[in-house]
Order: structure tokens, then C-alpha cells, then sequence
């Protein structure tokens, strides 16, 4: 009998064709396959807490890793991307929206040298400090925090914080939003385009399937440049950073397709995000977690013996991890609104 347990003694594919390469001697690779100005794993992955290597994974691998394992991703599959908790399983969530950042940022990474597994992390990650509901958490939960409640910000200090990744994953998911300071590495740069990217072309898509706008309404400055269709829209701004990024070094994305991707933000917030069923469900929102945030201030009891010192800032931590089911749930128990009065999905 082997000493070596073989699930299924029909498959068999040979023997390694070399020996398993060491964590170390991947991040030597790394010095040939990297753009100059790529992040190294080598040198990198400070943590807050010290902490030995892994034997095979590099520092930012292994972040990625924390992060896909964490109780904060997985409850992004219940928080809105756009619609709060709808009916349609089809509507992306900030799971799936997370999804999609990372392809496509990993995508542009992959192409121009720099650190995949970095940009990968950083993209998982970057919305994991989202509130319910969308962006309307953010000025629902502002006012009971001095620095206010920025869902990149909460994110990295807060949320991710007990994973104890490196300072650059949390510095590229802290400054993913453009109203951030500009993130300290390409790889980080990378992710705040890719973020842009994603929800312009998937918040279209959806909107359209949701009855809100229809596919044709979509201005000629930017099908003329990105075509109809989220796949080719896609397609051709990760090709345009791509050929950016080679052409200049720096990480970017060149006219036309910049002005088409401006344009289609713009086209979104005027007929989607700021449309009036949307500003008065952000209001009830908003109404509906300051409630919920109060409630919890005065009953610090009820969370679940978890102590963050601060009973204000326990509360919007308690608050800001909810789902939106869960959230409107509460709403009903524990404030008494009614059901029919609560925020709709579409």
C-alpha cells in the first residue's frame, strides 16, 4: 500500500516535470517578469503585525487568500450594487461587481507586467467597507464619525483590518475612489480604472434589464467609441489602457475612449443613480440606517457582546456590515416601519 493517499487510482498525470518552486524563488522570477515599476513581493508585505512568510505563497497571494476567506466578502453577495435588495438574482451585487473589477483589472495587469496577485487583492477587497444600500450608507453613517464614513477609507482601516494585510493592498483599496488621493502603486492605479471600468459598463447593462433605460438610449458618443454591448464596451477600454500603458509607461487611458467612458458616467448618473425614484429610495435609506445606527447607540447590548470601545463608532461598524435584507428586516422589528414603507429594489 502507498504511502500516499490517490483519491482516484485511474488518474494519473506523471510526475512534476520540475520540482515545486520555493515562495522565494518565485519572487526571483519576478525581477524578469515584471515591469520596472511593478511592485515586487520581495521587499513588500509590511504588516501591521509581523509575521513570518508563507513557504508558497507570496505576501499579496496571500492576502488575496485572507481576503476571499473573509466573513466581509462573503457578505457582500446581500449588499446592493444599484438596487437594493431586488427581486432579480440577475442584478449584480458588490459581490459580483467585485468580481468584475478584479477581471478586469487583473486583465490590464496581466498585459502591461505588473503584480497580479496585488492587483488582485486590492480589487477583491476595495468595496468590502460598503454599507448597505449602496452609496447612500455613506451619508447616512457620515455624521456619527468625526472623519466622516468613506467606504474605501472604512474599508482598509476598519473592516479588513483584523486580516493584517500588507500596506499596499490596504493603501490601493483605501484610494480606489477617485476622490482619494492617488494610490501609491500602478498596481493601485490600475484598480481605481478598473473600478470606473466595471460599473459604467455593468450599471448600464442592468438598468437595462431592470426597464429603467433601454440599450438604445445610449448616446453616440459612446457607442460610436465603445460599441453597444457591455462585452465590447469592455473590450476595448481594457484594450485602450493596455495600449496606454505601453505606449506611455504611465497607467491611463487615452482619448477617445477616456471622453466615450466620461460620457457613459455621465449618461449613468443623469438617468440612473440621480434619477428621482433613485434620490427619494436613497433618502429613505438614509432615514432608514441613521434610525437603525441610533438604535444601536442606545442599546449597545444588543451587539452581541462585540466591544470597539467607542459605542457610536460600535454602532456604525455593527450597521455598515449589514446586508440590505437584513438591514430592512431590522427596520420592521426593531423600529416599526411598515413594510410597504420600506426602500424598493427597482
Amino acid at each position: 500500500m502507498s504511502e500516499f493517499a490517490i483519491a482516484h487510482e485511474a488518474v494519473r498525470v506523471g510526475r512534476p516535470a520540475v520540482p515545486a518552486r520555493t515562495r522565494a524563488e518565485r519572487e526571483d522570477a519576478e525581477e524578469a517578469l515584471l515591469a520596472a515599476c511593478a511592485t515586487r513581493s520581495r521587499g513588500g508585505g509590511e504588516r501591521a503585525t509581523a509575521e513570518a512568510p508563507d513557504p508558497h505563497r507570496t505576501c499579496f497571494e496571500r492576502d488575496l487568500d485572507r481576503i476571499q476567506h473573509s466573513r466581509a466578502f462573503r457578505r457582500l453577495a446581500g449588499k446592493c450594487q444599484v438596487f437594493i435588495a431586488p427581486d432579480d438574482d440577475h442584478l449584480r451585487t458588490r459581490l459580483t461587481h467585485a468580481i468584475e473589477v478584479c477581471q478586469v483589472a487583473v486583465s490590464v495587469s496581466r498585459a502591461i507586467g505588473l503584480n497580479v496577485a496585488l492587483t488582485a487583492a486590492a480589487a477583491t477587497g476595495h468595496d468590502c467597507g460598503h454599507g448597505p444600500a449602496g452609496h447612500a450608507s455613506e451619508g447616512a453613517l457620515s455624521p456619527f464619525l468625526t472623519v466622516g464614513f468613506h467606504h474605501a477609507v472604512f474599508g482598509a482601516d476598519v473592516v479588513l483590518a483584523p486580516l493584517n494585510l500588507c500596506r499596499e493592498t490596504l493603501d490601493a483599496i483605501r484610494n480606489h475612489s477617485w476622490n482619494r488621493p492617488p494610490p501609491a502603486t500602478p498596481e493601485g492605479e490600475v484598480v481605481a480604472w478598473a473600478d470606473r471600468v466595471a460599473y459604467v459598463c455593468h450599471d448600464f447593462e442592468d438598468a437595462v434589464a431592470a426597464g429603467i433605460v433601454t440599450a438604445a438610449a445610449l448616446p453616440t458618443a459612446v457607442t460610436d467609441v465603445l460599441g453597444p454591448d457591455r462585452r465590447t464596451q469592455l473590450h476595448r477600454l481594457i484594450t485602450a489602457m493596455v495600449d496606454t500603458v505601453s505606449t506611455t509607461g504611465v497607467v491611463g487611458m487615452r482619448d477617445p475612449e477616456a471622453s466615450a467612458l466620461d460620457a457613459f458616467r455621465a449618461f449613468n448618473f443623469d438617468r440612473i443613480y440621480l434619477r428621482p425614484a433613485s434620490v427619494a429610495q436613497a433618502e429613505r435609506v438614509t432615514c432608514l440606517l441613521r434610525q437603525l445606527t441610533e438604535w444601536f447607540i442606545e442599546h449597545p447590548e444588543e451587539l452581541d457582546g462585540h466591544a470597539w470601545g467607542d459605542p457610536v463608532a460600535a454602532a456604525v461598524r455593527h450597521v455598515s456590515g449589514m446586508t440590505d435584507r437584513f438591514a430592512l428586516a431590522l427596520a420592521v422589528e426593531r423600529l416599526g416601519w411598515d413594510a410597504a414603507d420600506l426602500p424598493r429594489g427597482v
